[in-house]
């Protein structure tokens, strides 16, 4: 079981996109703080399938038992080519026009980076950190072989 966790997006069409990775992959729920906008593009009509969840502090918002992993460009994270996923992972994303920032960083388990020149779009990087989840995992889900 995995959820995502988006901390303040700034672009609504964004975040639709994360909805669509996140019913393509599988992932339980959708949490954000997302002060910025006030609805998502619905891409993919995942309304009813991908629960999505706002609050103040993605801290309340972890799914019992999942280990906080913070996808974030900075020297002393993982590679994420090497690194190994948690059964249970609540993958937590920061806004396009900045960084998580030690606010959240600090209380995360994982740091993982994607190993990239530059910064990537948000629905990007979920879409691959995703990905290379489920590349990882063996046996694949039912519902991702059907």
């Amino acid at each position: 079981m995995f959820a995502i966790g988006l901390d303040n997006p700034k672009n609504p069409i964004n975040v639709g996109h994360v909805l669509r990775a996140a019913d393509i992959y599988g992932a339980a729920m959708v949490a954000t703080t997302c002060r910025r906008i006030r609805s998502a593009t619905n891409v993919n009509a995942t309304e009813g399938r991908i629960p999505v969840l706002r609050g103040d502090d993605l801290r309340d918002l972890i799914p019992f038992g999942c280990v906080p992993v913070a996808v974030e460009r900075r020297a002393e994270a993982q590679d994420l080519r090497g690194y190994v996923h948690p059964k249970n992972a609540f993958y937590i994303f920061g806004a396009e026009d900045g960084t998580l920032g030690p606010k959240v960083v600090d209380w995360c388990r994982d740091v993982v980076a994607i190993p990239t020149a530059f910064s990537m779009n948000l629905a990007a990087c979920v879409n691959v950190v995703c990905y290379d989840r489920l590349c990882k995992l063996d046996p694949l889900p039912a519902a991702i072989t059907a």
